[in-house]
């Protein structure tokens, strides 16, 4: 049986977090396969005068035709494979609605991160469902609001939860993952989302 989530007071947002959504067999398992099975990225964005690698390895899986453009990169889908549509199928019913790609992220270490963004990419339409899957080492995850800069909170993502931002949350709110002080594991992340 699901347990009812707990829903973050944050204004302007509407943000709900299970944190044990999967079992901690699953996320052994689907974190064994994924780090596997999918095909990992080590992309790079451009500055002036120089390319930066992302502290990061990412994957793009999805329906046929949903590329998705950020930060300057064009990705193309991969098919989908039998775990993430297994957790893709488990998402669904939580979010009573139908995800048709899913970025992957995968955190080798206490180094890894992602700077402050917002997942509000037009193809993504207005006011976007974002589901967010984490597998392996907990990591601290921020929030802080774009226009009230005193607005901010933390949560720690475990293994096995999943983060559902929906509402106005990526219009009015920015979120990171931030490089660690302490050692940790790897962390695999899925945000599942709807190109338009």
């Amino acid at each position: 049986m699901i347990q009812p989530p707990e829903i973050l007071a944050m204004p302007d947002a509407e943000v709900l977090y299970y944190p044990n959504l999967f079992s901690t067999s699953e996320s052994v398992d689907f974190f064994q396969d994924l780090t596997l099975s999918i095909a990992w990225e080590q992309r790079e964005i451009r500055f002036p005068g120089k390319l930066v690698s992302l502290p990061r390895l990412t994957a793009w899986y999805g329906d046929p035709g949903k590329a998705y453009r950020y930060s300057g990169m064009t990705h193309e889908p991969h098919a989908w494979t039998h775990s993430l549509t297994t957790i893709k199928e488990r998402i669904e019913a939580i979010a009573e609605m139908q995800f048709n790609s899913v970025l992957l992220n995968l955190y080798r270490h206490e180094q890894d991160s992602v700077s402050w963004h917002s997942d509000d990419e037009p193809e993504l339409g207005e006011n976007p469902v974002i589901a967010s899957v984490s597998f392996g080492a907990t990591r601290l995850f921020q929030f802080k609001h774009k226009h009230e800069s005193k607005l901010r909170r933390t949560i720690d993502l475990t293994s096995g939860s999943l983060l559902l931002m929906r509402g106005t949350t990526q219009k009015y709110w920015k979120h990171q993952i931030p490089k660690s002080k302490e050692p940790c594991g790897a962390r695999i992340n899925l945000t599942f989302r709807v190109i338009q």
